[in-house]
């Protein structure tokens, strides 16, 4: 009788736990959408572009100024880290900021772009032409 009552408060534990860690993952998820949402609204791109899997990553080569086909390097393994991290560092150029931005949008974009989007910085454009 002890053993089967331990067992359910438990699983009780571990349910309120699991469900916590839910709306943690949901809450990163949503905070990410929002500061990309507002990152693309400044840059001239629509805003609801930032929901859309694969389009949202083209329109972001597109506010790094980077070519379309960098699109599909963001497909191949290990290499897309690399282009994710030039990416990050095209970005926050593009919004006159410099390596601590870049930084945290790859480390932390769910931080990150809310600060570009809703923060005082500017979009001026791809610096690569």
């Amino acid at each position: 009788m002890v053993q089967h009552v331990w067992t359910l408060a438990q699983s009780s534990n571990d349910s309120a736990a699991g469900a916590i860690a839910l709306l943690v993952q949901l809450a990163i998820i949503v905070l990410t959408f929002v500061g990309m949402w507002k990152v693309f609204v400044k840059a001239g791109h629509p805003g609801w572009a930032a929901i859309v899997p694969i389009y949202n990553l083209y329109i972001l080569t597109q506010i790094a100024g980077r070519a379309w086909w960098w699109l599909i390097l963001l497909f191949i393994p290990v290499v897309n880290l690399i282009v994710i991290l030039v990416l990050c560092s095209d970005i926050s150029k593009a919004f006159g900021r410099g390596l601590g931005t870049t930084i945290g949008l790859f480390f932390l974009p769910f931080i990150f772009y809310p600060i570009l989007g809703f923060g005082s910085a500017q979009y001026q454009g791809p610096t690569r032409a």
